[in-house]
Parts: C-alpha cells; sequence; structure tokens
C-alpha cells in the first residue's frame, strides 16, 4: 500500500496567501503557472463580481482554472470553456467534478502500472533528452498506461490534472520552449530537485484536497468559443488571447507538452521540424491584427443577452476605446475597471517583467 500522509487531507497549499475577502476554499486551489494567469488578480476581481446580479457564469476562455474556480466557491453554477484540450482536463477536474477523489488503491494501480508496448512507450521514445530525465519520461508512460485502467472518467481526469501540474513545476521556467533536460537552469528550487513520481505523489494530495461541491450541476467544455451552445447564462467571462505589441502570446508554442500529455498525443500533428517537439498551433483569431477587432465583435454579439466581463490588458490589441465601443454596439451600460498590475512570467533572473494596467471591462443592460 502506497504511504500518503493525508491524501484526502493534507495541509493548506503554502504558495497561496488567502485574502480576508475571497472565499475560504480559495486557499485550496492548486495555483498552475500559467501566461497571463489571473490569480493574483482574483481579490480584486470577487470585490467587483460579488456586487452583479447573477447565477451562473460561462468561463469562455478557461485557461488555469483559476477564475471558474472562484466562480464556483461563490456559489455559481459554472461553465467552462477552452480551445485547448489541457486546460478542459483542469477543469473536468475541480469545475464539473463535485465529490470524487482518488484513494490510496487508485494510487497504487496508477503507480504499479508498466508500459510494456512500443505503443505504450511513446513519450520515453519521442522526447528522450529533451526536458526530463528517462526515469521521469518511463514514469509518465507507466501513468498513462494506469490512467487507461481508472474506470472512473472523473478520477482520470483527476489524476491528468496532478500530472499535468506535476510536468510544469518540474520544469524550470514553467514552459516548454528550449530543448535540454533542465534547460541548464537550475536555482536551487526545490521543485526542479523532485522526480515526476515525487511531484505526482504531492500534487494528487492537493488535488484531492481541492475537490469539493457547491450544490450546482457544473460543466466544463472543450472547443470553438463561436461554436459554443448559446444556451443562455447570466454572465459570460472572457480572456482571449491577446495581440501583444511585441513578441507573441503563443500558448501552443509554451505549453505544447501540456497539451499532447493530457491526451497521450491522439490525434495531434507534431512538427517534424521542431527540435522540442511541438504540435502544429492551431488557429485562433484573436491572436491576429487583422482578425482581432472582428472576433470580438462576433463575441459580445454571440453573448449578448448576457453580464459581459472581458479581462483585458493595456499592452495588448485592440485598444480600449476600440473594445468598449464594440461592446458598446450590444450593451447600453459598458463600465471600465482598473488596476495597475504586474505580470511576473518565469522564475529566472532575466524573466520579463511587464508593468500594465489590467481591464476589467463589463456590459450590462
Amino acid at each position: 500500500m502506497t504511504q500518503l500522509a493525508e491524501i484526502l487531507h493534507p495541509e493548506k497549499p503554502s504558495d497561496f496567501k488567502l485574502s480576508y475577502d475571497l472565499p475560504m476554499q480559495m486557499s485550496l486551489f492548486p495555483r498552475f503557472r500559467y501566461m497571463g494567469s489571473k490569480f493574483r488578480l482574483l481579490e480584486w476581481m470577487y470585490s467587483i463580481l460579488q456586487d452583479l446580479p447573477f447565477d451562473n457564469a460561462m468561463d469562455a476562455f478557461s485557461g488555469s482554472g483559476a477564475v471558474s474556480y472562484m466562480f464556483k466557491t461563490m456559489g455559481k453554477r459554472v461553465i467552462t470553456n477552452d480551445s485547448l484540450h489541457f486546460p478542459y482536463v483542469l477543469s473536468q477536474a475541480l469545475i464539473q467534478n463535485n465529490s470524487t477523489r482518488l484513494s490510496n488503491e487508485d494510487l497504487d494501480s496508477l503507480l504499479s502500472a508498466r508500459a510494456t508496448s512500443m505503443e505504450e512507450q511513446f513519450i520515453q521514445k519521442t522526447f528522450s533528452g529533451i526536458f526530463y530525465t528517462q526515469d521521469d519520461l518511463v514514469f509518465l508512460d507507466n501513468i498513462w498506461v494506469g490512467l487507461r485502467k481508472l474506470t472512473s472518467p472523473a478520477k482520470r481526469y483527476l489524476a491528468l490534472a496532478a500530472l499535468l501540474r506535476s510536468c510544469i513545476k518540474r520544469q524550470p521556467r514553467g514552459v516548454f520552449t528550449v530543448s535540454g533536460i533542465g534547460a541548464t537552469y537550475d536555482d536551487g528550487r526545490r521543485d526542479l530537485r523532485l522526480s515526476l513520481r515525487e511531484h505526482f505523489l504531492e500534487q494528487t494530495a492537493e488535488y484531492n484536497a481541492a475537490v469539493f461541491s457547491n450544490g450546482k450541476q457544473n460543466a466544463a467544455y472543450h472547443g470553438d468559443v463561436f461554436f459554443h451552445d448559446k444556451s443562455h447564462v447570466d454572465l459570460v467571462y472572457m480572456d482571449p488571447p491577446y495581440v501583444p505589441r511585441s513578441d507573441d502570446n503563443c500558448y501552443m508554442k509554451r505549453y505544447h507538452f501540456l497539451e499532447g500529455l493530457s491526451c497521450y498525443w491522439r490525434g495531434m500533428e507534431i512538427m517534424g521540424s521542431s527540435k522540442v517537439k511541438k504540435i502544429r498551433k492551431p488557429h485562433t483569431p484573436f491572436g491576429h491584427r487583422g482578425e482581432a477587432i472582428q472576433a470580438f465583435d462576433r463575441m459580445f454579439r454571440q453573448f449578448s443577452d448576457s453580464i459581459l466581463v472581458l479581462s483585458y490588458s493595456s499592452n495588448a490589441y485592440p485598444d480600449l476605446d476600440c473594445l468598449t465601443h464594440l461592446m458598446g454596439k450590444y450593451k447600453k451600460s459598458v463600465n471600465v475597471l482598473r488596476k495597475p498590475h504586474r505580470y511576473h512570467f518565469g522564475t529566472h533572473s532575466a524573466a520579463k517583467r511587464n508593468l500594465v494596467e489590467e481591464y476589467l471591462i463589463i456590459g450590462s443592460e
């Protein structure tokens, strides 16, 4: 029997400083390092959104799931959507799932599984020498053998979410853009010392602790926001990819390994010329200057029966005046809330730190 201390009730994670304004349950959310994450803005957002009249909410670009989890702690029925698959896994684990947890027996079964066929050893053969040690890669293949044997979809998603967070904690800078084990970078952090197996044991405990029921039938979806069922929701929260002023904002480039791992690269095209085995980038109109304005207009029109809440940044295109004009075509009242914010992306000394103004653009009536 695997010895997992307090697997169902571990100590509160230490990387979250609970604000007295946020629901206590938020202290258990497993923070996921994610480009553009609104995690550190949750207190500000909560103080604004709690006064709006809504019983259910859609998080149209759910990402790490932090905002969706906040809505769930507020007692709202939550619907999540994301065009990428691994955010869908995260939402299945903690938003749609209200009660299912992994048992010690489940963990024993996962950890005892072994990849024996060539088909089951895809990760260790494809990613050798790129991101993780060979032992780590073998562990990932083995875990996937065990995942296929889990009969409960909810348990499978929960274990996968723990595996995804293990991988991003083990990876320097939390992105998958540079080849080489450890990316020649080690600042002595504990996360870089632990094996993926050790991380996984810790993360299954944290995800178990974060599962809770808000008494609502929440749902997670994976697909294009424009083809989502438009059945009425009271509030639609939108945090789409931005067109940045410089560089790029490609989530697939940074998180392709997590995207592939979330479904064992099933149906995904790995680019043959890529040293890090990137997956071909899907098209999104929000990421292209020539298409972004039309995409925002279409999205505001699609959800015009709901309260519209757009999370946006001052360093992106289109600008604030354009967005308020577009939203004003469908809403009588458009209000802009502002907050200075510094994005910290990466942990190395040369990490880019952008001071921006963060907006919540709210359309109602």
